[in-house]
C-alpha cells in the first residue's frame, strides 16, 4: 500500500530566518514502522519546501497514495493549517484514508473527528506501532478490526471510537528511523554549521513542572542502547555529511550512567558532529565533573529552561531547582567552552513592570550567551492549563499557541507593554558589552564565527516578530489594555 507522510506546511519566523528547518523526526519514525511492514512510504515536508495548499493537493493526486498521514512537532498551532489541508485534499481524494498524529490531536481527538469530516483517523500517543497496524489493517480491508489496534481514534457508524492507549514502547531499538525518506538534505541546515539532523537518545521526562505535559504523553522515561545511537549518528555523518544534531530528548541526563556511556562513545569515535541539548541547569551542576566530556563529545549549544528568576515561582512550577543552579550552570558551560541558551518563561505570574524588570536584572547576572524569551501557552493536557479560567484569554486563535505570543491575560498590563518589555528583555540581554566583545573577538575562531552567525539571526527574528506585532496591530486596532474573548480555544 502507497502512504504518503506529510510534514505540514506551517512556518515560524525561528524557522525561517533562526537557527533553520529542522527535519520532521516524527514522521521518519513513524515512517519507518510503517515501511517494515512492507509498505510504500514517501515523505512530502511542505514546511521546510513552503508549498501551497495547492501545491501539496497537486503533489497527492500525483502520488495517489491509498492512506496520508501528517503531523508536526508544533502541533497546537499547526492545526489549523491541517485542517484546510485535509479538507483541500479529501474534496480532490475523498476515498483516501486521512491519518492525523501529534500532541494536540492525541488529547482532543474526539473533538476532533467530531467536528473535522476530513479525518478519518487518529493516532494517540506514540505513533510508531499504531500507524504500522492502522496501515496493515487499511491494506487488508480489515477496517472492521481497528477496534483491536490501540491508540486510535476513528468513526464508525456514526459513533467515534476510542480504543485504549497504547502502553508505552519498551524497546525504541525496535522501530527503525526511516532516513532515506529525505531526499533533499541541504534543505535541512541548523546554526550555520552545514547539515542537520534530530535524534533521540530518549523519550519522555520524570519531572512534574505545572506549565509541561511531556510526562503525560510520553508515560515514563525510557532511552535507547547509546551505542547504537552513535551507529547511527556516525552513519549520518559518513552517508548524507550531517554536521550538525539536535537531540530532541525532553531530558537527555536522567540517568547519569546511560548519559555518560554516550558522551564517551561519541567522543572516543571523533564523529566531527556539534549538536545541540536541552538539558536541566541542576543535571548540569550535577554533571560538573563530567562537561570537559560533554564538550569533547561535541555537545556545543545547551538549552537550559530557567523558565523563572525567584525561588517562590521555581517552587509554584514545580521546577525542582533554585536560582543558585541556574546561576552556577552558566558558568560552569562558559567555562567549558559551551554555549548556554536561556530559556526563561513570561507570564507564568501577573506580571507588572516591576516583575519584568526584576527577571530582566537576574537574568543578565546569570550571564549565558543567548536568551530565548517565551510566553507561557496553557495547553489544557498540563498541570498548569488545567487551572487557568476561560475568562483568561486574549488570544482565540491557535495558530498563535506558539509560545511566541501573548496567549493569556495579564491584569495589570495591556498586550503592547507586554510586548515591548520582552522585546526590551531581549535587546538589553544580547547588547550586554562583555557578550558582544566576546562575539566579535573572540580568540577562537570557531567560537567567534558562531557566535556572530547567532547574534545575526536572534537579531532578525527579533526584528521580524516587531513588524508581526505591528502588522497585527495595524489590523486590529491597539488595545491600551487587553480585551478578553469569551470564545476560548478548545486547547485550553
Amino acid at each position: 500500500m502507497n502512504v504518503l507522510m506529510i510534514n505540514l506546511p506551517y512556518q515560524t519566523i525561528t524557522s525561517n530566518v533562526g537557527v533553520g528547518h529542522q527535519i520532521p523526526l516524527g514522521l521518519l519514525m513513524v515512517g519507518g514502522a510503517i515501511k517494515a511492514r512492507g509498505h510504500r512510504v514517501t515523505l512530502l515536508d511542505a514546511e521546510c519546501h513552503r508549498l501551497s495548499i495547492g501545491k501539496i493537493v497537486r503533489e497527492v493526486s500525483r502520488q495517489r497514495p491509498r492512506m496520508i498521514m501528517a503531523g508536526h512537532a508544533g502541533s497546537t498551532p499547526a492545526h489549523q493549517v491541517t485542517m484546510e489541508m485535509f479538507r483541500a485534499i479529501k474534496r480532490q481524494m475523498p476515498d483516501v484514508a486521512t491519518v492525523y498524529g501529534g500532541v494536540y490531536p492525541s488529547y482532543h481527538a474526539r473533538e476532533i473527528l467530531a467536528a473535522e469530516p476530513a479525518i478519518d483517523f487518529v493516532v494517540r500517543g506514540e505513533g510508531e506501532a499504531t500507524a504500522a497496524e492502522l496501515a496493515d489493517g487499511l491494506a487488508a480491508g480489515t477496517s472492521t478490526d481497528l477496534e483491536k489496534v490501540a491508540g486510535l481514534a476513528y468513526r464508525q457508524d456514526g459513533r467515534i471510537i476510542l480504543t485504549p492507549p497504547r502502553p508505552a514502547i519498551t524497546n525504541l531499538d525496535s522501530f527503525k528511523i526511516a532516513w532515506n525518506l529525505i531526499d533533499h538534505w541541504d534543505a535541512y541546515r541548523c546554526f550555520g554549521l552545514g547539515r542537520a539532523a534530530i535524534i533521540q537518545l530518549s523519550r519522555g521526562c520524570p519531572h512534574r513542572c505545572t506549565y509541561c505535559g511531556q510526562h503525560e504523553f510520553w508515560v515514563s522515561w525510557r532511552y535507547r542502547d547509546p551505542v547504537k545511537v552513535v551507529d547511527e549518528i556516525e552513519t549520518l555523518r559518513r552517508e548524507h555529511d550531517v554536521r550538525f544534531i539536535t537531540l530532541a530528548d525532553e531530558n537527555p541526563t536522567t540517568r547519569r550512567d546511560v548519559w555518560s556511556k554516550f558522551l564517551e562513545e561519541l567522543a572516543r569515535r571523533n564523529t566531527g558532529v556539534q549538536f545541540f541539548a536541552t538539558i536541566r541547569a541542576t543535571d548540569i551542576v550535577r554533571d560538573a565533573d563530567l562537561l570537559p566530556l560533554y564538550r569533547r563529545a561535541g555537545i556545543l549549544y545547551i538549552l537550559m529552561g530557567i523558565d523563572a528568576t525567584t525561588p517562590q515561582l521555581l517552587k509554584a512550577v514545580r521546577k525542582g531547582s533554585t536560582t543558585r543552579h541556574d546561576l552556577q550552570a552558566c558558568r560552569l558551560l562558559k567555562e567549558n567552552g559551551i554555549f548556554s541558551i536561556i530559556g526563561h518563561i513570561v507570564g507564568l505570574q501577573d506580571e507588572t513592570p516591576a516583575t519584568l524588570r526584576a527577571a530582566r536584572q537576574q537574568l543578565r547576572a546569570y550571564d549565558g550567551d543567548w536568551l530565548n524569551a517565551m510566553y507561557m501557552t496553557p495547553h489544557d493536557w498540563t498541570p498548569l492549563g488545567k487551572q487557568v479560567v476561560q475568562g483568561r484569554a486574549i488570544e482565540p486563535d491557535l495558530r498563535k499557541w506558539d509560545y511566541r505570543h501573548q496567549v493569556v491575560e495579564q491584569r495589570q498590563m495591556s498586550r503592547g507593554q507586554i510586548f515591548l518589555h520582552v522585546k526590551w528583555m531581549e535587546l538589553v540581554f544580547h547588547l550586554r558589552p562583555r557578550r558582544l566583545l566576546a562575539a566579535l573577538f573572540a580568540p577562537d575562531r570557531f567560537r567567534r564565527r558562531q557566535s556572530r552567525w547567532v547574534m545575526v539571526h536572534i537579531g532578525l527574528v527579533w526584528l521580524a516578530e516587531i513588524v508581526e506585532f505591528v502588522a497585527s496591530t495595524a489590523r486590529s486596532g491597539f488595545a491600551a489594555s487587553p480585551r478578553v474573548t469569551d470564545s476560548f480555544p478548545k486547547a485550553l
